[in-house]
């Protein structure tokens, strides 16, 4: 069986190092994975192309189309990779919408769902936005997150023409988070591809009578 693995990533930019950060989390789960003799599938979510409906779905209380889908791939994941820029001390707007809208229709899906937590902005003096903001946010939704949480400043990428700093203390921190991840999502039973409604087999009305 091949383990899911959903990305949100809640970059506001193209390219943006929000993406970037989830990209390499997503890799190094990847290999932890393989390393453990499991198959896995990547799905990102990228929130950017989502927002309106995401305001849309907050206001009516329903979703469609590419929206939907997104929910149903964070829903059905083994396990989440979940990344977003630093606004104001906490998780971006765009963050907390989708995951607004998640609860509709998925309110207990993440309830013991292993999720590597991600973090970026322009200094350092951000980096407890995990501990502080996010970590709280998917405690209350029951999710399983990981021990080690992965923020990326401006200087952890390296100025332009300079050799990618991820070859040290970033690179280090995203390889141990995302080998916790693939351990907890390893030691749970994969998900299975489709809903269950817990009604079973549905038996029509003139069995019913005959019975």
């Amino acid at each position: 069986m091949t383990r899911q693995i959903a990305v949100i990533t809640a970059g506001l930019s193209e390219p943006s190092s929000t993406r970037l950060l989830a990209d390499r989390l997503a890799d190094a789960t990847r290999t932890a994975l393989a390393v453990r003799g499991e198959q896995v599938e990547v799905d990102v979510v990228e929130l950017r192309p989502l927002a309106h409906a995401a305001v849309d779905a907050t206001l009516t209380g329903f979703t469609s189309g590419p929206l939907t889908e997104a929910l149903d791939t964070v829903a059905r994941a083994d396990g989440v990779i979940a990344v977003t820029p630093t606004f104001q001390a906490s998780y971006s707007g765009l963050f907390k919408s989708f995951l607004d809208v998640f609860t509709i229709d998925h309110a207990d899906a993440l309830r013991g769902t292993p999720v590597l937590l991600g973090a970026t902005a322009g200094t350092a003096r951000h980096s407890l936005v995990l501990e502080s903001a996010m970590r709280p946010l998917f405690s209350y939704l029951g999710a399983l997150t990981v021990p080690t949480a992965v923020f990326a400043a401006s200087e952890d990428w390296g100025a332009a023409g300079q050799a990618d700093r991820t070859a040290g203390e970033l690179a280090s921190r995203i390889d141990r988070a995302a080998g916790e991840l693939a351990g907890l999502v390893t030691g749970r039973p994969v998900r299975a591809t489709t809903e269950d409604d817990g009604f079973g087999e549905v038996v029509d009305f003139a069995t019913l009578l005959s019975r």
